[in-house]
């Protein structure tokens, strides 16, 4: 895998962090949640915040795995801006998501499985390129991203294979 230039974490530092990520959405997606898990890495590589889903679980619509690692660097760092930093997440970030990433500017997000339904970091839209965006971020997609689409595509199927009850609308 290519860097560009504002990653400066090696390829296989990255594709470390992914497996560990890929390991945290594991856990999440047990206690019920969208098995993604997030991390936030300053300058120097090493870890300053991160999360996993915990929408379900918080009962809280902001509780993507990339918002709840950007808020704790934040209160880390004492700073909301990630100029330098790199974002690792197992999948492609919503545009809530991408949006944040860019207000924080974030130096770099590494993602490993694209959304082709709800990715905008370039599946469906990209808003680190969109002529809105204030701060321009490097976005390195891809890693890890057979593992990580099937660890979503087998959690989906589990989860669509159990009988509805009474109470579920869909």
């Amino acid at each position: 895998m290519a860097l560009p230039p504002a990653a400066a974490i090696g390829p296989a530092v990255l594709e470390g962090w992914m497996g560990r990520m890929l390991r945290q959405g594991q856990r999440a997606g047990a206690r019920g949640e969208v098995p993604v898990a997030a991390v936030v890495l300053d300058e120097r590589g090493r870890c300053i915040g991160w999360g996993t889903n915990r929408r379900e679980n918080d009962g809280d619509p902001l509780g993507h795995a990339e918002l709840v690692a950007l808020g704790q660097a934040a209160r880390l760092r004492g700073d909301w801006r990630f100029n330098g930093c790199t974002l690792v997440v197992s999948l492609e970030p919503c545009p809530m998501c991408a949006g944040a990433l860019v207000q924080a500017r974030m130096g770099t997000v590494v993602f490993g499985a694209t959304d082709a339904k709800r990715g905008a970091l370039g599946s469906c839209l990209n808003l680190a390129s969109h002529a809105s965006a204030h701060h321009r971020m490097a976005v390195i997609g891809g890693v890890l991203a057979v593992p990580a689409a099937a660890q979503l595509i087998g959690w989906f199927s589990r989860r669509r294979e159990k009988p509805a009850t009474p109470f579920q609308t869909s």
